[in-house]
């Protein structure tokens, strides 16, 4: 999920762990281990589209990552709040420093991350997140330290466990979105995705945030503090069960709805759309085409009025069976693709679990996650991913709102 999410989820799992001892530095160092895993995101500066696409939340979103990582960063963050006479003033450290490269981190990280049609939204997300962030900081830097317990150090083993927990609910999180998780790198390469959650969805985030910042302004040794630090928790876990409920009903429309059209299907997949959990798109895969359903909570009738038949075209890639590019994306849309051919010849793989624009997908242009497919001097295939544009992206929130509100 997003940066301000996986920070929220971080520094409350730290508090949890480490809170009553150490004060908000639990919350700080949680909040740092929380979005550790999305710095794979470099990879979009040092290779290429595709082996940057197949990195993101690879190896440093695993099990074993979470398990390993923690040890180094516990020995590290207890040695840099070891007493300064005992270190000799060998480690200095600056706790603004430490925000500040954070924010940054997760504001670069944010606008690394594809998303189509939503980079404009997603850019601007992260850089309103990191300003609250940074004026929070700022205003509550000296309260922090003044309200801290008088042990401020935990033992290596403690901050291991912050960390352990800290990491690993980041990965499990994102395992609920769409985009896919490599929860079991290097031994597996298996993308989980449950698809019960959006990757930003303020009804999850925006009352854990409050609460996480409310404990945090409470002295370390208050019940009160222990108190809405678990609210945060509670909440953000009840609505995550809530989607999966939720998504056990709309798969049922959507089964429903294909039977009652007579639709041949093999398999079919339901995901949310962005921002919401009431507005969710479905695919169903046929021996030759995709049917494509769009169906929200709020509508009157509980099915889907009509699917959009979407042919695969896979035979477009028959001449590049083997190659890299090609095996890459179909592992990463999990086989939910469709092919297009372009004007001078240029083929457009097409993503179909983000869904398009305006859901007519009409045009090659409609498709929120695609990558034009060309061959160079080599004649070996090069991917780049397309962004939707025209009309139909200008206008995609407010359409979107009002398909969310129901026919």
């Amino acid at each position: 999920m997003d940066s301000l999410t996986q920070i929220t989820l971080g520094a409350a799992v730290g508090e949890v762990v480490l809170g009553k001892k150490v004060g908000n530095r639990a919350m700080l160092w949680g909040a740092i281990a929380g979005t550790l895993p999305d710095l794979d995101v470099v990879a979009n500066v040092v290779s290429d589209e595709i082996s940057a696409l197949a990195f993101h939340r690879a190896i440093t979103h695993s099990a074993l990552f979470a398990i390993v990582a923690p040890l180094g960063m516990a020995w590290l963050t207890h040695r840099l709040y070891i007493k300064r006479e005992e270190r000799q003033g060998r480690f200095r450290y600056d706790l603004t420093k430490v925000w500040l490269g954070l924010m940054a981190i997760i504001t670069l990280g944010s606008i690394g991350m594809p998303i189509g049609i939503f980079d404009t939204l997603k850019i601007g997300f992260a850089v309103s997140s990191t300003m609250i962030a940074l004026v929070i900081m700022v205003y509550t830097r000296e309260r922090w330290r003044k309200r801290q317990s008088l042990n401020s150090n935990a033992s290596v083993r403690g901050w291991a466990w912050l960390f352990f927990w800290a990491i690993l609910t980041h990965p499990l999180l994102d395992c609920c979105t769409t985009y896919g998780t490599q929860l079991f790198q290097p031994f597996w390469d298996y993308r989980v995705a449950f698809n019960n959650v959006s990757v930003v969805d303020p009804l999850y985030t925006l009352p854990f945030l409050v609460c996480v910042i409310i404990a945090s302004r409470i002295t370390n040794n208050y019940p009160r503090r222990r108190l809405f630090n678990w609210l945060g928790i509670g909440l953000s876990s009840a609505y995550l069960l809530f989607t999966f409920f939720n998504k056990y009903q709309v798969d049922q429309v959507f089964q429903r709805s294909l039977d009652d059209e007579q639709i041949v299907y093999k398999r079919f997949s339901t995901y949310p759309t962005i921002f919401n959990n009431l507005l969710w798109q479905g695919i169903a895969e046929g021996d030759s085409n995709y049917y494509h359903g769009v169906y929200s909570i709020l509508d009157e009738d509980p099915k889907v009025e009509s699917f959009t038949i979407i042919p695969k075209n896979h035979e477009f890639l028959h001449p590049h069976e083997g190659d890299r590019v090609i095996e890459i994306l179909q592992w990463f849309s999990n086989n939910y693709y469709s092919v297009s051919r372009l004007d001078g010849g240029d083929l457009q793989f097409n993503d179909l679990r983000f869904g398009s624009i305006d859901q007519t997908f009409d045009e090659s242009s409609d498709y929120i996650f695609s990558f034009r497919l060309s061959l160079d001097e080599e004649h070996i295939i090069e991917a780049h991913q397309r962004r939707a544009r025209g009309q139909a992206a200008e206008n995609a929130m407010s359409d979107l709102w009002e398909r969310l509100k129901g026919k």
